[in-house]
């Protein structure tokens, strides 16, 4: 008995011995591989190497597999092998539960890098069924098939998954998962329109958020996600002044969570082991829809600030960080400070920014696809401002045909339909149009902002017509519904406007209460365009300026209507303040004109003849400005 006890006592210690050395080396391995991948720059060709001298090993089928998972990692996020990816992690896909999981995931992810969606689907439906009894991998297969789902712009689906995970994570415990679910299917009912689901299903996110006990940060960014969705439903709503008040909750958030420091300490939960962005993105978009509401509330030079800022700050994480939103908020932040560059006088700048976003698409044509629509819009509003009216009707048109956004739709008709009545000659093209954006009756979309530009562009057709009481009356609307939402820019073009029919009419005491003020908050904006017209309407130019009533696109808010023959300051006895509107016009005019042929001479100018295909990657130098003028003196 003694001697058998040696003999087993001798096997066990050998069989450890093994064991450990067995463990020895594998992990002097991993540590290899892992110091070549995280060395600067990475060495990848070595650490593959390593991973791969463990299979001479015969090592035990859980190391084994763990290992082809790592292959298959490495291989997929550092290299372009992505064969030999697919088949170390499909050989990890059948095996243990802690690996079989992230295979899948990661697979899933590389099927749909090569567009075979149709293989992922399946391959994440069936990891989400056998995953239940391990809550992290089944809430984050749910996350990633409705991600994918959402890509595919089947939102239907995506929102049915993010309810299962919802209710998952309310069976398991985890209150702050089933909140990140919840609003991440608030996000997706919005993008739907489907208002009457967002109502109740933000109030219980509201609800859940406040009442969650648990870490300050992950607190916090369940905040910035819920206000985040609020602030985006009202200016989507273009309810630009309703929103102030969880706008300055969101930024005083975001401050508050740059405060806090991350807490290393895992959740007990493991469906807690999530979080939605990390802090530096919410900075950024927090910036992000503060420039949406300056820029909607035509306060240029804060958008313009934050834009500054939030560049500034994507520029730094880009240097460490490739992930794809990024992208996503810089195009988002070009496209608005864009819109700012046209409407303070920079065109030549806007173009340049107008390319940058081509390059950026260039580089991702998920982006590209995402954002077609607004490039074009955008080249149609440039063109408005350099006069190449053909070209913009052209851009509207090719926006129309990419864009199923319906507040986007609604945005670039009410812009063509400027166009055609600065034409003059498109009267059942603008009829149509006119009748699609009619806002005493069944408006398209929502937007108060959009609406009230609707009736200006009616008061600007009437006045082109004529039928001054008629234009007075839209545009009296249209300065009703700009007031109750401070809609500065609306508000300084109709005020324009009306002080031109108020001239008509001869009343010109009347019309200079309305140039005087429009003058006053198109400085504020500032808008260049509309103080143009108005230091001519008050300068008393004997020029005929109908042609230029809506030389400026609506995005701009300076689609304005300047006085023909107007001697405001004078017929009001105040022979100074004419000198001084003279002034101020001849100033305007030399900015917008040196402008303008600086734009029109750079290379990027031929962007504007691009209506198909992807962006052109390089431009042909202009040989000068072959635009008209005259609009501009």
């Amino acid at each position: 008995m003694a001697a058998q006890a040696a003999a087993a006592a001798q096997a066990a210690a050998a069989q450890a011995a093994q064991a450990e050395a067995a463990e020895s080396w594998y992990l002097a391995l991993l540590g290899f591989a892992e110091h070549f991948r995280t060395s600067s720059p990475p060495k990848i060709r070595l650490c593959v190497h390593c991973l791969q001298a463990v299979f001479p090993f015969k090592p035990p089928q859980r190391i084994e597999a763990r290992t082809h998972l790592q292959l298959g990692s490495v291989l997929y996020h550092h290299t372009k092998n992505s064969e030999q990816a697919r088949s170390h992690l499909e050989k990890a896909i059948p095996q243990f539960e802690d690996v079989k999981f992230e295979a899948a995931s990661l697979l899933s992810e590389l099927y749909c890098q090569e567009n075979s969606v149709d293989a992922a689907k399946p391959l994440l439906r069936k990891a989400i069924q056998i995953s239940q009894q391990t809550p992290y991998w089944h809430c984050r297969l749910l996350f990633q098939l409705a991600q994918l789902h959402t890509l595919e712009k089947d939102l239907v689906s995506a929102c049915d998954l993010l309810g299962v995970g919802a209710e998952y994570a309310r069976v398991v415990g985890s209150e702050y998962t089933r909140a990140l679910f919840l609003l991440s299917k608030g996000m997706l009912l919005l993008m739907e329109r489907k208002l009457q689901e967002v109502h109740p299903l933000l109030t219980l996110c509201g609800q859940i958020v406040e009442n969650w006990q648990g870490n300050p940060i992950q607190k916090e960014s369940l905040r910035v996600f819920f206000l985040v969705l609020q602030v985006t439903h009202y200016l989507d709503a273009g309810q630009v002044k309703s929103v102030k008040p969880c706008l300055k909750q969101l930024q005083q958030c975001i401050q508050t969570i740059s405060t806090l420091h991350d807490d290393e300490i895992l959740p007990s939960n493991p469906a807690d082991l999530f979080h939605w962005l990390p802090k530096e993105h919410m900075c950024v978009l927090v910036y992000l829809v503060t420039v949406m509401h300056s820029m909607q509330a035509g306060y240029l030079e804060k958008a313009q600030k934050y834009t500054d800022k939030a560049l500034m700050q994507l520029e730094k994480l880009k240097m460490l960080d490739c992930s794809p939103i990024l992208s996503s908020f810089q195009v988002i932040l070009l496209e608005h400070i864009i819109m700012c560059r046209l409407v303070t006088g920079h065109k030549a700048t806007a173009l340049q920014e107008i390319s940058q976003v081509c390059q950026l698409c260039q580089q991702s044509p998920r982006l590209f696809s995402n954002h077609a629509a607004q490039l074009h819009t955008l080249l149609g509003l440039y063109c408005v401002s350099v006069n190449c009216m053909d070209n913009a009707e052209a851009q509207f048109t090719t926006a129309l045909r990419l864009t199923n956004h319906q507040e986007l739709w609604a945005f670039i008709v009410t812009n063509l339909a400027s166009v055609y009545i600065r034409e003059g000659n498109r009267h059942q093209e603008l009829y149509s149009l006119l009748e699609r954006i009619n806002p005493d009756h069944s408006f398209p979309v929502s937007s108060h902002c959009l609406r009230a530009a609707a009736f200006y562009v009616r008061g600007l057709f009437s006045f082109f017509q004529g039928r001054y009481n008629e234009a007075k009356r839209f545009l009296r609307e249209t300065l009703k519904m700009s007031n109750a939402e401070d809609l500065n820019r609306l508000t300084a073009c109709s005020l324009v406007l009306l002080g031109h029919i108020f001239y008509v009419l001869g009343n010109h005491r009347e019309s200079n209460n309305m140039v005087v003020p429009a003058m006053q908050l198109a400085s504020k904006i500032p808008d260049m365009s509309v103080q143009l017209w108005s230091s001519a309407l008050l300068r008393g130019m004997q020029l005929s300026l109908l042609d230029q009533a809506s030389h400026v696109s609506l995005v701009q808010g300076s689609v304005t209507a300047a006085a023909s023959c107007t001697d405001l300051n004078k017929a009001c006895g105040n022979a100074i303040d004419a000198h001084e509107a003279a002034q101020m016009h001849q100033n305007f005019s030399q900015q917008l004109l040196q402008d303008h042929i600086e734009a029109c001479s750079l290379p990027e100018h031929n962007l504007i003849t691009w209506t198909d295909g992807p962006p052109p990657v390089q431009f042909q130098a202009q040989n000068g400005p072959n635009t008209s003028l005259a609009s501009l003196l």
